[in-house]
């Protein structure tokens, strides 16, 4: 996945969630995540313009 350069996520949440967990971070994860939510949201926008709808649903985000 490439960089897209958007920032869906906060750093800090995310760097939060995994060290609930036990692990650390690197610094790549953030660009990782991000791209995966800019991915999701790309999807979720030609789902939403195939059903000639103009209105992005939760339904299109996972359920795609």
């Amino acid at each position: 996945m490439a960089k897209s350069g958007a920032e869906f996520v906060m750093k800090s949440k995310v760097k939060e969630a995994i060290s609930k967990k036990g692990f650390r971070s690197s610094e790549d994860v953030i660009d990782a995540v991000n791209s995966l939510v800019g991915w999701y949201l790309e999807e979720a926008v030609k789902r939403c313009k195939a059903n000639g709808r103009q209105t992005v649903r939760g339904h299109d985000v996972c359920c795609g």
